[in-house]
């Protein structure tokens, strides 16, 4: 079955080729189809091209859909273009005629948006409560080891003294900037596209209002024209988000790796969290951190994905769009397994104590010789080259301690200040807003 049939008999290989795997991956947008739809019929209804009855017939037989895509049970039968398809079908076979009136005011323009959306949404509250399990470990560990110094580097080089505190934190705080994208994300998001149809509106009466108010958006596209254009630079701009937070995660883990490695050797993972050589019998390694680095890059090239499918297209739909579902659409539910395995490896972590007692480290210590001295009243410059001086002669002993006290660093981490910024951040999204507007719409 497909929407636009006219009788006229497609080659299959065309058929195979335009197809593609567009029924596979509408089965992540099901639910979001069958919401979207039950939101259009009862604006349908409103504006007088449906019948109460009808309505009610209409909505009952959704519900049953809707259950049925939560359980996992939805299937898009052979022969059946696309999920919207296969919702009419359905309603079509049990109700009849009745089933051919859903599709009155819509394309499959504006109704595979619509579930895009719907779906971003879903799948963005998943991301953040993912990201916030991984900030709370982070900062967690963070405060267990603030007292525990590390070396610094910069270039690769012993720099100077930081902490284990100051580590994890730092990708805490990431996280929080990492937050700021997903909202900006989800704001662009929750725009109401329903009514563009094709791109170009409708000549029936619909209220897009109700719509909006009945899938929870904060507001509408209100151009038809750019409801339609935003195909493809939402998913756009929502990568852009999963990418930042990616970067952190795949950053992390390169640095775990790193430490983990005997030549560091900061970090220890217990063994059944690493795995093993097929001829070294004393090889415990990383794979977790290395696969998640791995994954993590691979949702950083998803923007220039999408920006190569999605360049120089004018305006208007064209099946190009199509192909964005394929890595747009499952990069959520990988990111959110690296941010899991990424939070059980942080929670399960141990340090090694005093590691800046090493000689290799000593040297660390320089920048707090020099500011001693600053602080007994010699000037930087010349307290500069009297530290030189004696590190070139081998004649440099520092005290291995350090005294940092102004915001953010070794003896003051702030992190209750982090924590206030991520608490606001959520607080900020309308999670419960639209979650509530959707459970009373599949309740109708």
């Amino acid at each position: 079955m497909k929407l636009w049939d006219k009788g006229i008999k497609v080659n299959d290989k065309i058929e195979d080729f335009t197809v593609g795997k567009d029924r596979e991956m509408d089965l992540y947008l099901a639910p979001f189809d069958v919401l979207g739809t039950m939101a259009h019929i009862t604006m349908l209804e409103s504006v007088g091209l449906l019948e109460k009855d009808e309505l009610e017939k209409l909505l009952k037989e959704l519900k049953n859909i809707y259950s049925s895509a939560l359980k996992g049970e939805f299937i898009i039968e052979d022969g059946v273009e696309d999920v919207h398809s296969q919702v009419e079908l359905m309603l079509t076979q049990r109700l009849g005629d009745i089933g051919k009136k859903v599709h009155s005011g819509r394309s499959r323009n504006d109704q595979v948006l619509l579930d895009l959306k719907l779906f971003i949404r879903h799948k963005v509250e998943e991301v953040v409560i993912a990201v916030n399990d991984f900030f709370e470990a982070l900062q967690s560990q963070s405060e267990n080891y603030k007292d525990n110094l590390i070396p610094g580097y910069t270039h690769l080089q012993v720099a100077m003294p930081s902490s284990f505190g100051l580590w994890f934190g730092a990708y805490a705080e990431s996280l929080t900037d990492d937050m700021q994208m997903l909202k900006a994300a989800w704001k662009i998001t929750n725009q109401n596209p329903l009514g563009a149809a094709a791109g170009y509106g409708s000549s029936f009466p619909l209220n897009r209002q109700l719509t909006t108010d009945l899938l929870g958006f904060d507001n509408m596209n209100f151009n038809v024209v750019y409801a339609q254009m935003g195909r493809g630079k939402t998913e756009k701009n929502v990568a852009m988000a999963l990418s930042s937070v990616a970067y952190t995660v795949g950053k992390f883990a390169m640095d775990a790796c790193l430490y983990m490695s005997q030549n560091f050797g900061f970090l220890t993972l217990p063994g059944e969290l690493t795995t093993g050589s097929s001829i070294m019998p004393h090889k415990k390694n990383p794979d977790v951190f290395e696969l998640i680095r791995a994954k993590c890059n691979k949702i950083q090239a998803l923007p220039e994905t999408i920006g190569m499918i999605t360049t120089n297209l004018p305006s208007g739909y064209f099946r190009d769009l199509q192909l964005i579902k394929e890595n747009f659409l499952p990069a959520f539910d990988e990111l959110i397994s690296c941010l899991e395995l990424a939070t059980f490896a942080v929670k399960n972590i141990t340090i090694k104590e005093d590691i800046l007692n090493n000689e290799l480290y000593k040297y660390a210590f320089s920048v707090e010789e020099v500011n001693k001295l600053v602080l007994q009243g010699v000037p930087f410059r010349d307290a500069y080259k009297q530290v030189g001086s004696a590190i070139e002669e081998g004649n440099f002993e520092p005290k291995l301690t350090v005294n940092h006290t102004h915001e953010g660093t070794i003896g003051n981490l702030c992190n209750d200040k982090v924590k206030e910024k991520m608490v606001d951040l959520i607080d900020s999204f309308n999670f419960k807003g639209v979650n509530e507007a959707l459970k009373t719409l599949s309740k109708k």
